[in-house]
């Protein structure tokens, strides 16, 4: 064990980091039921769909299960992948995922990432489709009526439908991964400013006059629904029905006005026996009979607009939600009458009651999401889905977190219910606890903060910026904690701002970094690094000058004609000497010489353009010939680049994650497809790959004072460790990969980084090292033992890390090996600057918050 030691904190909350408000939130869709024979349904359990959030600045994050595929519980729910960069300047209005080729998929699948079309508005009349490989937008279309107010594919994949500005609903056709215009409807006085599908209905087939009913005919169009009608939400109080086949308005529903004014429809929806549900801008929840178009209930379920609502898997209970901040559950409840009372023949009725509601955010609320999704279809065709499973309840807004919340419905409660995010046992949305997913601190769940320690400053990247500012150096003094403070000189400031930037940029910012020495800044969006010399004048101040060229010597460089010279990640080696590059769209890992006049690029990998095969998002080491794999160790040649083979075609991925070892010998670089490669930096050359894990790597890193010894954290808190230089995970890590304390794996927040003090004389005991790992509501110190291989056994460890089952203090040998503390949050950036001396960035939701406008608030006692 070794003598705990004391840290001086710098705790910086001057950092005007501010995320952007969510705006649109999307699951994919279920593929629909075969109509052919007898309806059948499966109760199979379905894996975690992806979660698409929109953001008010443009930028769409992807975020993934945590968990395994099959795992039904995980603490940190849904964690950020990959960012898609806005263009700037624009917005995220509305966000629809469809199925790409609806057929391949059987109704008990749940489609990857890459099975998916994702497609977005964001005010104005073109409509965007996004290349969530290569993080750009793929193609665009016009309206061709103006401003879209609104968009929802149909239950088929097949058809996008757009209400526009002009009063006309535009349909797209995407099937067979196209994008063209379908038809459009007639028009009408009005915005579009909600619509909803009607639920599909089986496809009859007509059999023609010469085939007689021993011959077989196409079957193909047979199986498959059409599409009956639709219904919109406009801006002149009023709900329309419309009908698929003329493209004209079957009836027309009247909504309540104050005054004369007009009320607007803000959010429509429909359930699968044609109820139709509508929320409006005077707080009203209505329920409409869909063959007549005549109210059934209505309720004051909301004092201020109400902008958006979700319907449960099972199509019995409507959350809604809005401006008050409240989100509100209605149930459908069997009623029977006085006549029917001990009638057991008699079938019951039913009708919708408001059953509860709750206010879990502190601002406008924009968007509401279910998983599983709902699917209006027929009751014989209606999708079944575990009880004994809690459905997920995904809402976001102007405070910028996405909270989700169990959602089981009160009759489900005969079984012991699941919940999936760990929060409590209760699983019903009246009594569950909520969680509020971490605001993002960067683009794809990569820290906008950095810190160099040589030079001591703290930078921050903005959607278009960049701001930079030092900490000066203070004598410290100390006090009864295990912490010091820097109280003594008032006369030297806590931090100054030495540059503030503002870019011309196509797309907002996706990576940056400084040098350690404080002379370089690379800083890049989609389609351009920009690099910057950095020079200090005599008032402390940095004065950047952009190295023009830089672009066109990268372009000579790269081995195809690229459209784009942008970088998903960036990095400096610790002597300032080299950059690494790693390109958005083309996957080239490209290195960097910054020591002569001007910067020249020294070798260019390709390894992550995965001419290898992929097998279940796996990697497999070697190429599939006629479906077998022929295993190789080309990877590990020094000519491997040239000895592929160039007709084998290569997929695009995002290299996000990549770490310099403290020697500058080795770089380590992570795709968002689980492929992590090593390359020698000396020598230029590729050293090994890591086998493929199940989730792609949260972070990389290496310890100073082991620069060989790689660590990687993973989405759900669990670790790996990993010998470069030997090409093997060492044993002494086994055990503690395995015997992670529950705290740390199954903290709500995933581990976003790591650091190390650094080495000095006083630490002479290399082999016992403190790591300091950290997300964004904690920071965990975990003891490493590079000496031994075998260490505490396994009840042992359970003994010393589980200290909420004894009845007795931890030991000071527990304390030493792990302890967790969680009085900084929200964290954007946790590093040493020097030995005892560390930076704690935080950036309280308080401060975010009174950035905003005031949240809506009505008196309601005591009012004059």
């Amino acid at each position: 064990m070794i003598e705990p030691s004391t840290v001086s904190v710098h705790r910086c909350r001057f950092v005007d980091y501010t995320p952007s408000a969510i705006t649109a939130l999307a699951f994919p869709p279920l593929v629909l039921p075969s109509t052919k024979g007898k309806a059948t349904t499966s109760r199979k359990q379905l894996r975690f769909g992806t979660l698409a959030v929109g953001h008010a600045n443009g930028n769409i994050d992807l975020c993934e299960w945590a968990g395994g595929d099959h795992d039904l519980q995980s603490s940190q729910a849904w964690v950020i992948r990959k960012t898609l960069p806005g263009l700037h300047p624009s917005k995220v209005d509305s966000l629809t995922l469809v199925i790409r080729y609806p057929d391949d998929f059987t109704p008990n699948d749940v489609p990857a990432c890459a099975d998916l079309r994702l497609f977005s508005s964001g005010g104005g009349s073109e409509l965007l489709e996004w290349d969530m490989a290569r993080s750009s937008v793929r193609r665009t279309i016009s309206s061709q009526g103006g401003s879209i107010w609104c968009m929802a594919a149909n239950a088929s994949s097949d058809l996008l439908a757009l209400g526009c500005e002009d009063g006309t609903i535009r349909l797209i056709s995407i099937k067979n991964d196209t994008l063209t215009h379908y038809r459009r409807f007639d028009r009408v006085k009005c915005r579009v400013l909600s619509i909803a599908w009607g639920p599909p209905r089986p496809r009859q087939r007509t059999k023609p006059d010469f085939i007689h009913d021993n011959e077989s005919s196409d079957e193909d169009d047979s199986d498959g629904w059409d599409d009956i009608w639709l219904v919109t939400g406009g801006s002149d109080s009023s709900i329309r029905k419309w009908d698929f086949k003329t493209g004209r308005v079957v009836d027309r529903m009247g909504t309540d006005k104050i005054r004369g004014e007009r009320t607007l429809v803000w959010t429509v929806g429909v359930l699968g026996d044609g109820t139709i549900v509508s929320g409006d801008s005077l707080g009203m929840v209505k329920f409409w009979e869909s063959r007549t178009c005549t109210l059934l209930q209505s309720f004051q379920g909301h004092s201020a607009d109400v902008l958006c609502l979700t319907i449960s898997p099972e199509g019995k209970s409507v959350m809604t939600s809005g401006v008050d901040q409240k989100t509100v559950q209605f149930s459908l409840v069997k009623t029977v009458t006085s006549e029917q009372w001990g009638n057991s023949s008699s079938s019951s009725s039913s009708r919708w009651v408001q059953s509860c509601s709750r206010r879990m955010h502190s601002h406008d609320v924009r968007a509401l999401a279910t998983w599983p999704p709902y699917t209006p279809l027929p009751v014989p065709y209606k999708a079944q889905f575990l009880m004994d499973v809690a459905p997920i309840i995904a809402s976001g807004g102007l405070d910028m977190s996405v909270v989700l919340t169990p959602a089981a419905l009160p009759s489900t409660t005969i079984v012991k219910i699941i919940n999936p995010l760990l929060t409590s046992t209760h699983c019903t949305f009246e009594d569950s606890y909520h969680r509020r997913l971490a605001y993002t601190i960067g683009p794809s769940c990569t820290s906008a903060v950095q810190v160099t320690r040589s030079t001591r400053l703290v930078y921050c990247l903005h959607d278009t910026g960049l701001s930079i500012w030092r900490i000066p150096l203070k004598s410290l003094s100390t006090v009864n904690d295990d912490t010091r403070t820097l109280p003594n000189d008032t006369n030297t400031p806590d931090w100054v701002k030495v540059l503030e930037m503002e870019l011309n940029v196509h797309t907002n910012l996706i990576a940056s970094r400084i040098s350690d020495d404080g002379r370089w800044l690379a800083i890049s969006d989609l389609y351009e690094v920009k690099l910057f010399s950095l020079k200090t004048d005599g008032d402390g101040q940095l004065n950047p000058k952009r190295i023009r060229d830089f672009s066109s010597i990268l372009r000579a460089q790269l081995p195809e004609p690229i459209v784009s010279t942008g970088a998903t990640a960036l990095r400096f080696t610790p002597d300032s000497s080299k950059l690494v590059i790693s390109t958005t769209m083309t996957s080239y890992i490209v290195i960097i010489d910054l020591s002569g006049e001007r910067p020249r690029v020294l070798r260019t990998f390709d390894h992550h353009r995965m001419p290898d095969s992929i097998i279940r998002n796996r990697l497999v080491k070697g190429r599939v010939i006629n479906n077998d794999i022929e295993m190789g160790d080309d990877l590990t040649k020094e000519d491997d680049n040239q000895d592929r083979d160039p007709t084998v075609a290569s997929e695009v991925v995002s290299v996000t994650r990549m770490s310099v070892s403290p020697d500058g010998q080795w770089l380590v670089t992570s795709d968002d497809r689980a492929q992590t490669h090593v390359y020698n930096l000396d020598s230029l050359q590729h050293h090994s790959v890591l086998p493929s894990f199940v989730k792609p790597a949260q972070f990389l890193s290496f310890d100073p004072a082991h620069p060989s010894i790689l660590i990687m954290a993973f989405p759900d808190n669990t670790l790996q460790f990993y010998n470069v230089e030997s090409r093997q995970f060492p044993p002494w890590a086994k055990e503690l990969c395995d015997n992670l304390p529950k705290r740390f794996t199954h903290a709500h927040d995933p581990v976003l980084g790591v650091t190390f003090e650094p080495v000095t004389s006083a630490h002479p005991k290399l082999n016992m090292r403190h790591a300091l790992f950290w997300g964004s509501t904690w920071m965990c110190k975990i003891l490493l033992n590079y000496s031994t291989s075998g260490g505490h056994t396994k009840k042992r460890r359970r003994e010393t890390t589980n200290t909420s089952a004894l009845p007795l203090p931890p030991t000071e040998e527990a304390a030493a090996e792990f302890k967790m503390i969680t009085h900084y949050r929200p964290i954007l950036f946790v590093d040493f600057l020097n030995s005892g001396e560390l930076v704690v960035v935080e950036r309280p939701l308080v401060d975010v918050l009174s950035t905003l406008p005031p949240a809506y608030f009505k008196q309601k006692y005591g009012a004059s």
